[in-house]
């Protein structure tokens, strides 16, 4: 039977991850509170961070930007998308003549 948490993403209970996804206490507060789906909309959002401002995750520094965000984004809800990223698919859709 899945574990079911209530979510802080999703705002609603839903199956719960299978293991802490990051170490720690952190990782304790996500495995506790986030849902597998709020896990993978974290995963979107933390790859759109990495693209958009070319962080290299390995340098110490972008570790540390990263972690910030995600817990904006999991549990402070003021994450954003960073600034003048448009998703993918809303573009103006004017072909060239």
């Amino acid at each position: 039977m899945a574990r079911i948490v209530n979510c802080v993403v999703l705002k609603r209970p839903a199956e719960g991850l299978d293991y802490a996804p990051y170490p720690g206490e952190l990782g304790r507060r996500i495995y506790e509170s986030v849902s597998k789906e709020g896990w993978q909309r974290w995963v979107a959002h933390q790859t759109t961070l990495i693209n958009e401002y070319r962080l290299t995750p390995i340098e110490p520094k972008a570790r540390q930007f990263l972690v910030a965000e995600m817990e904006k984004f999991l549990f402070g809800g003021a994450a954003q998308k960073p600034g003048g990223f448009v998703e993918p698919g809303a573009g103006s859709g004017s072909a060239a003549t």
